[in-house]
């Protein structure tokens, strides 16, 4: 048997600590008598054994016996802890690992140990035993006070599916309950909005383009285009969970209806998690959850702000329940809310609508998909070094530079679209044909709703609308976790999410809960998922070790100061994408050098610095290092153009040789006219 056993650091001898632990002990009624007797033999002369190296050698060779013997039938895959012999001290509440024994008077007592036991048994009485995973060599191993290895994942979406994929890689048991009969999430398109999933309407595209919204190590194929319509990110997704074999850890059609600590739970970390499934209830016990259920769930219709509304004879919808333009065709629409939905569905509704109207509160700057040259604006914009230039610049230089960026196609106060707070970094709208649809006078930006009458609507500016027929609130969403029995573990009372990280509720006594992908940015949710996912298993494991209560809470202070310097509000779910992800892949050592990679590889240093931040880039080192990332780095500009270059074209000419020669004839002329003038 091959077990890998940590140095110890702080060695313990002594009577007292043996004593201790045989007291601690229990009888194990086994009925080999050897093993029994090896057993009642070690608790007995344990007091014997002069240091815990020793005693470990003992343990470790009964463990083996036991092992060999049984796991012909068993087929197990153990995992050993000395955590408790590290600290020198006895173990006073042994786990008992019966669950997986077809007989229940066979009972190990098994310390857990951050490695892998696979035991070899002869060849012919075994068939295709399991695989034990093999740790991460790349990050330090830890001993923890509380083994985690069955992980309940709730959501089967984007972030779901990263969390699933994260556990397998780190060797423990992800179970992720999907209410719905298919994967996806946000991305699956339903005919209607079903009750505690995200809905999106038929002409969805995707915000990031393909280089920078892939998981990390599986892109998106070379014929994908930039933008992806939802159907194909579905398709894209199902082809993920399929290739790394996802798809059977997902109970599909099962609600997690609460989520509970154990009564045990500050010293075991875990919870009790409860399911439905076609009526029947059914609670299961797990050393972990990761919550996976997105923030586009629950809309927020926040009628109380707009007086008159109950005396509107007209009809009302949040933008969740919209789905395609036909329904109001002919008809005159007022569309509350200057987001990427709101604009979205006011330039569909223009092609059909006799006028829409998109009143906004506080204006947004709204960018296109398309950037210089042709490019996709974030493999452009998002980069380390103009990250690094923005942090390093003075605030009031780097507002100026970025006013300046986001005016340099038009002005946004010429077409009413100019945020009230225009060097906040709150989220730009993306989208390619709302300035046409201004232009051409179907769509009209107006300011916020003063008052709802019974078939008109007064601005603030005073001005007023009448024969209004319908009002679509595209006013966002609000998170809600109903399954929670104790809902303050992740909201405060004035429902602000305080998270460490943006994923660990500090105030746990074990931090075995994560909540993943409640974060934006202006980089794309998968990557920033997976990153998340990871970095949450580390923690689970005890790799990733925390900081105490205290600093984590100011930690999640300095977030919300940060916040408020820029983007304005300190509740928003934004955060900085590269600052936020170095902070995570550092943690858990899996944050490319840039200097390292300066003296062994510099042009993959150049690229990584200089160029887009791609997702690659979080798998390129460090544990789950992938590797065929460096390549995927130094083609993505290759794929980007592919997908727009699907017809030959002659390259441009250019006239700069004509240029050059007109100049150098007229430089004599230049000179002449210079001196004569002085």
């Amino acid at each position: 048997m091959n077990v890998e056993i940590q140095p110890i650091s702080e060695p313990s001898t002594g009577r007292a600590f043996s004593e201790s632990y045989r007291d601690a002990a229990p009888a194990l009624p086994i009925k080999n008598t050897s093993l029994n007797e090896h057993w009642s033999k070690l608790l007995t002369d344990i007091v014997e054994f002069p240091d815990m190296e020793i005693f470990k050698i003992h343990l470790d060779a009964f463990l083996g016996n036991l092992l060999w013997e049984h796991a012909l039938t068993w087929q197990l895959d153990w995992r050993i802890r000395w955590g408790d012999f590290q600290r020198g001290r006895p173990r006073t509440e042994l786990r008992t690992c019966c669950a997986a024994f077809p007989e229940p008077h066979l009972l190990s007592v098994i310390w857990m140990l951050p490695c892998s036991l696979a035991e070899e048994t002869p060849q012919s009485h075994r068939s295709s035993p399991p695989t034990a995973p093999t740790p991460s060599s790349e990050a330090p191993q830890a001993a923890q006070d509380t083994m985690v290895r069955r992980v309940a994942v709730v959501g089967a979406g984007i972030s779901g599916l990263a969390a699933i994929k994260c556990c397998l890689e780190e060797g423990l048991e992800p179970v992720c309950f999907e209410q719905s009969e298919d994967i996806g999430g946000l991305w699956r398109y339903t005919e209607k909005p079903e009750e505690g999933r995200a809905s999106i309407y038929r002409t969805v595209f995707t915000n990031s383009c393909k280089e920078m919204m892939c998981y990390p190590d599986f892109p998106f194929p070379d014929d994908y285009p930039n933008y992806i319509h939802n159907a194909r990110l579905h398709k894209y997704i199902r082809d993920y969970a399929q290739h790394f074999d996802l798809l059977q850890h997902i109970r599909f059609k099962t609600t997690v209806t609460k989520i509970r600590k154990r009564p045990d739970f500050s010293a075991t970390g875990q919870w009790e998690v409860v399911t439905r499934r076609d009526g029947k209830e059914e609670a299961a016990v797990f050393d972990a959850v990761m919550v996976c259920t997105g923030h586009h769930v629950y809309p927020n219709l926040p009628l109380a702000h707009f007086p008159g509304i109950e005396k509107f004879k007209g009809s009302y919808l949040h933008s969740r329940e919209y789905k395609e333009p036909e329904k109001f065709r002919g008809k005159k629409v007022l569309v509350i809310g200057l987001g990427n939905s709101g604009c979205d569905i006011a330039v569909e509704l223009s092609t059909v609508a006799s006028q829409v109207y998109l009143s906004s509160r506080s204006g947004s700057w709204v960018m296109s998909r398309v950037w210089n040259f042709g490019y996709p604006w974030d493999m452009l914009l998002i980069t380390r070094f103009w990250t690094w230039l923005d942090n390093f610049l003075p605030k009031a230089v780097s507002d100026w530079l970025y006013v300046r960026g986001m005016n340099q196609q038009y002005k946004h106060e010429d077409f009413g679209l100019m945020p009230v707070d225009g060097a906040s970094r709150r989220e730009p709208v993306l989208n390619d044909d709302i300035l046409s649809r201004i232009t051409c006078g179907v769509v009209l930006i107006k300011p916020n709703v003063k008052e709802f009458r019974e078939k008109s609507v007064l601005f603030q500016d005073g001005t007023v609308q009448d024969d209004l027929d319908v009002v679509i609130f595209a006013t966002g969403y609000s998170h809600s976790f109903p399954f929670m029995e104790d809902e303050s573990i992740i909201e405060s009372r004035n429902k602000e999410i305080n998270l460490y990280k943006c994923i660990v509720p500090p105030q746990l006594e074990k931090p075995t809960m994560a909540v993943i992908g409640l974060v934006q940015s202006f980089g794309s949710a998968i990557p920033t998922a997976d990153v998340q996912c990871r970095w949450a298993v580390k923690v689970f494991q005890g790799l990733c070790k925390l900081p105490s209560v205290n600093e984590m809470l100011e930690d999640i202070e300095q977030m919300k100061r940060n916040k408020i310097k820029w983007f304005g509000r300190s509740d928003t779910l934004q955060t900085d994408y590269i600052t936020y992800m170095n902070e995570l892949t550092s943690d858990i050592g899996a944050k490319p050098n840039v200097l390292k990679l300066l003296l062994t590889d510099p042009l993959l240093a150049l690229k990584v610095f200089f160029g887009p931040c791609t997702p690659y880039q979080f798998r390129l080192t460090g544990p789950g290092k992938w590797s065929g990332a460096r390549k995927a780095i130094f083609t993505q500009w290759d794929r980007t153009l592919k997908a727009t270059r699907t017809r030959e074209a002659p390259p441009a000419t250019t006239t700069l040789p004509s240029l050059l020669v007109l100049g150098m004839l007229f430089l004599p002329l230049l000179l002449l006219l210079t001196v004569l003038y002085w």
